[in-house]
């Protein structure tokens, strides 16, 4: 006989089969992002490096930091957060829908319009090391367009629009920045400025190309205008989140500004050269966020903890893959690969391989954070200031011990990439934890196959680093990867994994909808 709870529970496994598949669709495209992010950004670093020089790009580096967990701030968190508010608040209106995106455009715009106008009167803590020019100080307007731009993506990576993130996070902005540093250098009158003026151009151009796709999406406003009391409330809502955001984005640019504060301009350049090489990585990660919000948030709403546990283990496996396979090959020929900007790069070899180490470590973190930020805000955010604060404390320790036995310059940004390792590690395994106590299920994404892989690349890519540097670089690299993947495909990849790389028909929801 059957009971009336077995006719009425509801049957989860198509609308798991669909989510797999929007996951592994979005995974595709920024992985093909990633690839195109890792072409367009080499330009830049060649031109940064080779023309601008260490001084000036560890200048440059240190006046973004401020700047981009600002921006952040001033997006309240809707990278992440709106697509519960479009969960909760919208259904299936799509009306409601635009007009909770403009809700939100609308509250960071006015902070970033006080942020900036605060940074303008005491422009000090933007420039810890000096300025490159009077250009730098106009790095704040790129406040209100970093806001914007992640509130439009996200609001496209709700409706499961990734490719637009691909286009302005990996194609526009990357290729922009790279144009305008090397235009900019050639003209007289903007040549220490350069850096500091693709920047900005890099970010309105990434603007522009998130705006048009979301106006066609969403159109503009109707019946919509502005409600004190409501955006007051979002904004009080979205402050766990908006402090578990700024802490993970500082926890990569912490070590520079301590770095700024404590090592020369010189130091900071060769730290930052070796980050942008190791954050893609990174940028591989977070590009997961916006398709993972929408599947953990409607789960969420109709109770299924399974699902969101598989679906952590499912991308958490996926992510750590790519970035140990991507950390062999950027790090076993570390001194070719620093080489490439200059003799004085060099020094950065163990920064990198320290870094890359990091992005591997903290890809639970970032996997677990997903959930967490939906159920168990300040719990999260808890974790995410003490593992900044321990952070801070290492790199200080780190980069003084360096200078006090006069180790120079790479040891100091060593010093601040191991801090990094070790705090990322350390959120990993915490914040693991909790998400496995709250969903009651496992949700690790280790597999013991990930070892396997890379003994056998690490191996061969050794053995390239005996050769000239052009050969590791133009053979020892795609040797690396190609004997990684090759074994972690075979020992590693389930079916369920392997459904990263198929083409799948995966139901529109645009179409689905009234």
């Amino acid at each position: 006989m059957t009971s009336p709870s077995d006719t009425t529970a509801p049957d989860h496994s198509a609308h798991d089969t669909d989510d797999l598949a929007r996951l592994a669709k979005g995974g595709r495209t920024n992985t093909l992002g990633f690839l195109i992010r890792l072409i367009a950004r080499i330009p830049f670093l060649v031109i940064a490096t080779r023309l601008y020089g260490a001084e000036a790009l560890g200048r440059f580096a240190s006046a973004l930091v401020l700047i981009e967990i600002i921006a952040l701030v001033c997006s309240l968190g809707e990278k992440r957060g709106l697509a519960q508010r479009l969960s909760e608040g919208a259904g299936e209106d799509r009306a409601a829908e635009t007009n909770l995106v403009y809700d939100g455009i609308l509250l960071a715009l006015a902070y970033s319009a006080v942020a900036a106008g605060v940074l303008l009167v005491f422009p000090e803590p933007m420039f810890p090391n000096g300025v490159n020019s009077r250009w730098d100080i106009w790095l704040v307007a790129t406040i209100p367009a970093f806001a914007v731009t992640e509130i439009l993506l996200a609001a496209q990576a709700y409706r499961f629009d990734i490719a637009t993130t691909v286009r302005a996070r990996a194609v526009v902005e990357p290729w922009t920045i790279s144009i305008g540093a090397g235009v900019f250098f050639l003209i007289p009158a903007t040549r220490d400025g350069g850096l500091a003026l693709a920047f900005i151009a890099s970010i309105y151009a990434g603007l522009l190309m998130a705006l048009w796709p979301f106006l066609k999406s969403y159109g503009l406003p109707r019946g919509w205008q502005p409600r004190p009391r409501a955006l007051a409330a979002m904004a009080a809502r979205a402050f766990p989140l908006v402090g578990a955001d700024a802490i993970e984005r500082g926890t990569r640019l912490l070590d520079i500004f301590i770095l700024g504060l404590f090592a020369p301009p010189q130091a900071v350049g060769i730290y930052y050269a070796a980050q942008q090489i190791a954050s893609l990585p990174q940028k591989l990660k977070t590009s997961f966020e916006p398709i993972l919000s929408p599947v953990i948030t409607r789960n969420l709403r109709i109770g299924n903890m399974e699902a969101i546990a598989a679906q952590v283990r499912q991308v958490g496996f996926w992510i750590i893959a790519v970035q140990l396979g991507i950390a062999l090959m950027l790090g076993v020929p570390g001194e070719a690969v620093m080489g490439l900007w200059g003799p004085d790069y060099v020094a950065g070899t163990a920064a990198l391989a320290f870094l890359l180490a990091a992005e591997v470590v903290a890809s639970m973190a970032v996997v677990s954070e997903s959930v967490l930020v939906y159920i168990a805000r300040k719990r999260n955010l808890a974790i995410s200031v003490g593992i900044i604060a321990l952070q801070a404390g290492l790199t200080i320790a780190l980069i003084e011990a360096a200078d006090r036995f006069g180790l120079g310059k790479g040891y100091e940004a060593a010093g601040a990439a191991g801090a990094l390792m070790v705090a990322l590690a350390v959120s990993s395994l915490a914040k693991a934890l909790l998400l496995k106590r709250l969903l009651g299920e496992r949700v690790s994404n280790w597999r013991w196959a990930l070892v396997h892989a890379a003994a056998p690349a690490v191996v061969v890519g050794y053995g390239f680093t005996w050769l000239p540097e052009w050969t590791e670089l133009v053979f020892g690299v795609p040797a690396i990867l190609g004997v990684y993947a090759l074994v972690v495909w075979r020992r590693g990849f389930g079916e369920e994994d392997k459904v990263l790389f198929r083409k799948q028909v995966v139901p529109d929801p645009a179409t689905d909808l009234p």
